[in-house]
């Protein structure tokens, strides 16, 4: 994945925030899963704006920490578990 990466949530699977839980929560097809605070930051940017653009706007949110490895590790994590998705480089839908 590189910077210019445009990252959106998967087909089927949608973010919400639960009143009852007071949390995020991504539900799709298989199930449910509450999200910790930085797990619903990153995934409600995730709408098909670049990597880069979603390390921008954590990083206006949250100056004082250095967010961009773990935004990628949690994005590559998200992906392997069906929630978001994005084109590799060089490949076409």
């Amino acid at each position: 994945m590189d910077s210019a990466t445009p990252i959106a949530l998967a087909r089927g699977v949608r973010l919400q925030w639960e009143p009852a839980q007071q949390a995020r929560v991504l539900l799709y097809p298989e199930g449910m899963v509450q999200l910790n605070e930085s797990a619903g930051e990153i995934l409600a940017l995730c709408d098909g704006r670049t990597l880069a653009d979603l390390i921008d706007e954590l990083s206006r949110r949250f100056p004082d920490a250095d967010i961009a490895d773990d935004v990628v590790e949690f994005l590559t994590d998200a992906r392997s578990q069906g929630w978001v998705q994005w084109e590799e480089q060089g490949h076409e839908h």
